[in-house]
């Protein structure tokens, strides 16, 4: 290929300089509008769900484009929401726990502060749930509280505002919230009738459950009032052609089995995009149409960076998917679960547009018992549905929800199968599936370095730094993949992994001894042949291998008083983390855990998830 004159280029750079408009010339940018609805799955009209009554989101997804494939990484707002801040995935920076507040490296930064820099007035009404300690907030947002609005931008700005709409939240399908919230707002006509509920498959189909969901739709109309009237408000200031207006919810819906988890009643969420006639060249889509590549939280702060004609920052782990620096569509999105309020699980999923594979790394550990706390049993559903399960009422979908453990993995054809029900994992017929989505996992925790193979108590006392930095810093300070292949040997329940679990409980690592520990425990009584090397684990110095292994000891029928004991120190440490860590062991463990209790009865815990647990004991 023949090089070019120095001074051709030079011409070609002067004149570059003369004639380009100016970037970040306020003309040449779009205003960016979101409006995110709380705890909403696609249930809308324009999504193909008769029940719905949505009128103005429909309305904008005619004029706009909507997203079929849409995802938000996590189930639950606070651990989506730093995605989406970051864009970066919580597991990456260790932000993965339902309200750690999670300590970052100043290196990370908001997307908000980036279209700061471009000049963006930029707003946020309500919504700083970040799981993050102490964000930088003043470098994000002019305006974040229930004042802040695009109006009190500079004449002539540009801006990019949130709005956040509560309505939709589960919450409100609690009388009396949903009394005082939502009924007001809808007339007699716009009343969801119970009787014509669509019930998933996997839930029982009694009348609570119906009228929890006619709750839920009703909750929908009147979200859909205020996405109304937020767009009316942008008309009426005549800035709705300069303006691309995005809507989605902030996870899947309210209801049991949907928010916190990883299937797609979790997860998958509306996202409708409306560009005006100036910046229809953007659109993946005519006005009406629809697109079904995948995208996630982790794409959203990237995909407004590029929108605004900058390029999203190399330390985002997000692709933009509009914009001058918009990506190839991905093939695949993946989700998380980890601590979900007082209750530890770690889950991982991966999904591209057929199948939805999970993979649980605590598979000893039951799904519903996660979800029936206090506050998730203020939902009438969430009551109902265990009192079904203990007068051992259920059978076929529904009773699978309510089992006392977990499958080490799942598969779903969510195109055949939308509410999950058929696991596939162990058909022969979908083992190229299977192998391909256990890949795609096993590449993503590499890429990203998944920390959610390190217990959060660990997490919080191993480094010096910020997580996210210290394993970059320092990646021997956190051997992934011996602590990974203990977590599969230990997940695999396989009673002829007992002599290599049992050996793993001399490894150097710790977490890989707690792994051999909470391998060794979730075998039961066919781990006898290690409950020696157990009663010695137990006395380990790190707390967070030494639990699994004392609560394996009562359940083998060991020294109970012995490890009574360790937990009872694990419970009064000054780590709030390891405190709830053993506080789950000795709830587990019931009558035969309470004497650690009583051992810890002075000790006086800072941490409300620890209250929570030992409350009932």
């Amino acid at each position: 290929m023949r090089s070019v004159p120095r001074f051709v280029l030079m011409l070609t750079w002067v004149a570059a300089l003369v004639f380009t408009p100016a970037v970040h010339a306020a003309q040449d940018r779009p205003n960016i509008l979101w409006i995110v609805a709380e705890d909403i799955s696609p249930n809308l009209g324009c999504y193909g769900d008769a029940y719905a009554t949505s009128p103005n989101i429909d309305k904008l997804a005619k004029e706009g484009v909507r997203y079929d494939y849409a995802f938000s990484n996590a189930g639950v707002c606070a651990i989506a929401r730093t995605t989406l801040i970051t864009g970066l995935y919580a597991p990456s920076i260790g932000t993965q726990f339902m309200r750690c507040r999670g300590p970052i490296p100043d290196t990370i930064r908001g997307y908000p502060s980036y279209l700061r820099d471009a000049g963006y007035f930029t707003t946020n009404h309500t919504k700083t749930d970040y799981n993050i300690a102490d964000p930088p907030m003043k470098s994000m947002w002019d305006e974040a509280d229930k004042k802040a609005h695009y109006k009190h931008r500079k004449p002539g700005q540009t801006f990019f505002a949130v709005f956040n709409i509560e309505l939709s939240h589960e919450s409100q399908l609690r009388d009396p919230a949903y009394s005082k919230n939502v009924r007001p707002k809808l007339s007699a006509a716009e009343l969801h009738d119970p009787a014509k509920a669509r019930v998933p498959a996997y839930m029982p189909d009694i009348p609570t459950v119906r009228e929890d969901w006619a709750h839920y739709y009703d909750s929908i109309t009147a979200m859909d009032k205020e996405v109304g009237r937020l767009l009316g408000e942008l008309d009426k200031e005549g800035l709705a052609d300069d303006t691309i207006v995005f809507f989605y919810g902030d996870h899947g819906g309210g209801m049991p089995r949907s928010k916190r988890w990883c299937y797609d009643s979790s997860t998958r969420v509306p996202l409708i995009i409306r560009f005006p006639k100036k910046w229809q060249h953007l659109a993946p889509a005519q006005p009406g149409g629809t697109t079904d590549r995948l995208v996630s939280f982790i794409d959203f702060g990237p995909t407004v960076i590029s929108l605004a004609g900058a390029e999203p920052p190399s330390i985002m782990q997000g692709e933009a998917f509009l914009g001058k620096f918009a990506r190839e569509p991905r093939q695949f999105v993946y989700n998380y679960r980890d601590r979900m309020d007082e209750r530890y699980d770690l889950v991982r999923a991966v999904r591209d547009k057929k199948y939805n594979y999970i993979r649980n790394y605590h598979p000893e550990l039951p799904w519903f018992h996660h979800q029936a706390c206090d506050y998730n049993l203020q939902t009438p559903t969430t009551a109902a549905w265990q009192k079904l399960s203990e007068a051992g009422k259920l059978t076929g979908a529904p009773a699978i929800f309510m089992a006392d453990s977990k499958p080490m993995e799942e598969l779903y054809d969510v195109a055949a199968d939308p509410d999950e029900i058929h696991n596939l994992a162990s058909d022969a017929d979908y083992a190229p599936v299977l192998a391909k989505m256990r890949t795609a996992l096993r590449q993503w925790q590499d890429q990203v370095i998944d920390l959610g193979f390190i217990p959060e108590p660990e997490l919080r006392s191993r480094f010096d730094e910020p997580p996210y930095a210290a394993v970059r810093d320092h990646p021997d300070s956190y051997p992934m993949g011996p602590i990974r292949d203990a977590a599969d040997l230990a997940i695999a329940r396989n009673p002829k992994s007992v002599p290599a679990l049992t050996q793993l409980l001399d490894d150097k690592e710790p977490v890989v001894r707690y792994w051999a520990a909470t391998g060794l425990l979730s075998l039961g009584d066919d781990a006898k042949p290690a409950l020696a090397a157990l009663s010695k684990a137990m006395s380990d110095a790190n707390l967070v291998a030494a639990i699994p292994a004392a609560e394996a000891v009562i359940r083998l029928g060991g020294e109970a008083d012995k490890a009574r004991m360790v937990l009872a120190k694990a419970l009064s440490d000054k780590n709030e983390w390891t405190q709830l860590m053993a506080a789950n062991a000795i709830e587990r463990l019931g009558p035969a855990g309470k004497g650690a209790l009583q051992e810890a009865k002075d000790t006086i815990f800072s941490n409300d998830y620890v209250k929570r647990v030992i409350s009932g004991l």
